[in-house]
């Protein structure tokens, strides 16, 4: 794999991730590759790991808020589901500019943290089988690597289950 480590041509929102990652004490494990990440299925083939260990950033809206759920790549959320066992009044797919306004990163390259405001989040619980998940770093190209227990710990999630 490929990766990039050239500082002159680093990504400020990846950058701002990099930052996010050693303010809650954690390594830098962010990589730049070549190719598009922004699928689960594109990121396990790059990545070479099964696509249930990339752990999807999903940002929705729910009462005018954004909602960050951290679903496995093979999951497809169940939103109705979500917000019945969380009390949440509906959950629905945002858009775009919601998303960047929010978490201040593209869709399909957002991170699970390094947004400008804490984004209430829940994490799928069964990506807690894979010893090392990958997530989004805040581009097409970037991805990190964390374990669930720091995912759950740095996100200050909730755990559950999506589908």
């Amino acid at each position: 794999m490929n990766t990039e480590t050239n500082t002159e041509n680093r990504n400020p929102v990846v950058e701002n991730v990099r930052a996010a990652l050693a303010a809650a004490g954690l390594a830098d494990t962010v990589i730049v590759v070549p190719d598009s990440v922004a699928t689960a299925a594109a990121a396990a083939a790059v990545l070479g790991c099964d696509v249930g260990a990339i752990a999807n950033s999903l940002i929705f809206e729910c009462d005018g808020a954004p909602l960050l759920i951290l679903a496995s790549g093979a999951a497809k959320v169940d939103v109705k589901l979500v917000a019945r066992e969380h009390g949440l009044a509906k959950i629905s797919r945002a858009t775009a500019d919601f998303v960047l306004e929010h978490a201040g990163q593209p869709v399909g390259g957002v991170a699970p943290l390094g947004h400008p405001c804490p984004i209430r989040t829940f994490l799928d619980t069964s990506l807690a089988q894979y010893p090392v998940l990958w997530a989004g770093a805040g581009s097409h190209q970037a991805m990190l690597s964390i374990s669930y227990e720091q995912l759950l710990a740095t996100t200050t999630a909730t755990e559950t289950a999506v589908r």
